[in-house]
């Protein structure tokens, strides 16, 4: 507990005082915590089915593929949307023979995080981050980087994945918007097998040809998986309903590779530079395919811990990112890696967030930026098909410490940092949404996670700044 108090002040300490002798007595009874291979498990137990439609004809095979930061293997994030361009290249060269880009690895990976509270029993915030090089703004400009995530939140945990617990709802980045759906609702649709849950959701590809659904926008499926798996069985039309926006092409199906089952009924394939030609698609967004057409592809999970010491003002961020709008972050724990060693130390720490592109600036910003990462993010019941509704004023409430949850809590107050308020962030701060919508601006039905609820002491992990995942350098996806 020590280690709470260093460097605050009287009134400070106080305060977390308060807010440790207000921790609920149920929540301290009850508190036990998973392990990392449990962790891991839940994390690969829901990863979701990825339907997706392509834009590949005219000679842009290749780029809607899910990749990974690195996928150039020059620890450069800044000319990833330069090198992204030439992806055809490298399919080509998979049919043709070993070539210029034979020792690209595209690893189609999502980057995840797992928050473990205690609240009435065990709860579990999933994180996934579907990462992609490129995509195409409504401007018609190519930009660096696509930023959509899905997120669940899991409760009644008991142990291990399958156990009894249940998915209390989901969330997805449809551009500025996050569109939940609560548990029995139409549009929240699993394949489950024997090695996982997997949401089925659908992904717009990287151009903005089509007025509707565009630029890499996710959406959730209205079909059952039964659905898929007659046309499946039947080589029926790839087709996706979505939410809020009728029926979509599907020309790729992403697959999460530590679930077996999952991989074996859609006859996945790891990408690697000897399958990328099989496995690019070459048609238009408008073109129906049948099933035997979709290209199946796995992929692999590792960690958003894994991005964020590159914003670190101590981790090179002048090569990925870019000196503006620095965000100031209280680290209470280290950032660490998959062996426990520290990668970013605690204390006070500046991060910088907007993206570095050596071909034009566009003013994305990474994780770090996004409120996503704190849980101060708006929820929306119904998508836009052009981004609107995502406002900040949450966000800007919560930084101030002005925004006060279901229980009267602000940030500041739930945390014992009342000198955070308009100053910084600190690290363990985060609102658990409750999942339904209300729309005062800037009202969000919910509660941030009060004083130590990340010490394994009170059940809790924070699974954001830290690795779970090896990360396999070098390696094709899929191999081990």
């Amino acid at each position: 507990m020590a280690s709470l108090f260093r460097g605050l002040g009287l009134s400070a300490v106080l305060a977390l005082l308060v807010t440790v002798l207000c921790w609920p007595a149920d929540a301290q009874a009850q508190a036990w915590a998973l392990t990392t291979a449990q962790r891991q498990a839940f994390l690969q137990y829901y990863a979701p089915i990825v339907l997706k439609r392509g834009n590949g004809n005219d000679g842009r095979h290749g780029y809607d593929w899910v990749t990974s930061f690195d996928f150039d293997r020059d620890g450069d994030f800044s000319n990833n949307k330069l090198n992204w361009k030439q992806i055809p290249q490298y399919v080509d060269a998979s049919r043709t023979g070993p070539g210029a880009y034979s020792h690209w690895r595209i690893r189609p990976t999502l980057y995840t995080s797992l928050i473990e509270f205690m609240e009435g029993g065990k709860n579990l915030v999933l994180i996934y981050h579907v990462y992609h090089a490129l995509d195409k703004n409504a401007a018609g400009d190519y930009q660096l980087h696509d930023w959509e995530r899905i997120e669940m939140r899991i409760q009644n945990v008991v142990g291990s994945p399958g156990s009894g617990e249940s998915v209390a709802y989901a969330v997805v980045t449809q551009h500025q918007r996050n569109v939940v759906r609560r548990a029995g609702h139409v549009d929240l649709n699993f394949m489950q097998t024997g090695t996982g849950k997997h949401l089925l959701i659908w992904q717009a590809e990287w151009s903005d040809k089509l007025a509707a659904a565009h630029g890499q926008e996710l959406r959730f499926v209205t079909n059952p998986y039964s659905f898929f798996a007659g046309r499946m069985a039947s080589a029926g039309k790839a087709e996706a309903g979505v939410n809020n926006d009728g029926t979509k092409n599907v020309h790729y199906a992403f697959v999460p590779e530590g679930s077996p089952e999952a991989v074996a009924t859609f006859g996945a394939q790891a990408l690697s530079s000897a399958t990328a030609d099989a496995l690019a698609s070459r048609y238009d967004n408008g073109k129906t395919v049948t099933w035997p057409n979709v290209k199946r592809i796995t992929y692999e999970l590792q960690d958003l811990a894994d991005i964020l010491p590159t914003h670190w003002q101590y981790g090179g961020y002048e090569t990925h990112w870019l000196s503006a709008s620095p965000i100031d972050v209280y680290l209470e724990s280290a950032l660490v890696n998959e062996v426990g060693q520290a990668e970013v130390s605690v204390g006070m720490q500046r991060f910088f967030p907007q993206t570095r592109d050596i071909e034009n600036e566009d003013e994305r910003e990474g994780y770090i930026a996004k409120k996503w990462l704190f849980g101060t993010f708006e929820l929306n019941d119904s998508a836009s098909d052009f981004g609107g509704g995502g406002s900040s004023v949450f966000h800007e409430n919560a930084y101030a410490g002005t925004a006060v949850d279901s229980r009267g809590q602000t940030r500041t107050s739930a945390s014992g940092y009342p000198t955070a308020a308009n100053s910084f962030w600190w690290q363990h701060d985060y609102f658990v949404h409750s999942g339904f919508t209300d729309s005062t601006d800037g009202v969000e039905q919910g509660f941030w996670l009060p004083g130590p609820w990340y010490l394994p002491t009170s059940g809790g992990f924070d699974g954001r700044w830290v690795q779970l995942f090896e990360d396999r350098p070098g390696l094709e996806s899929g191999q081990r």
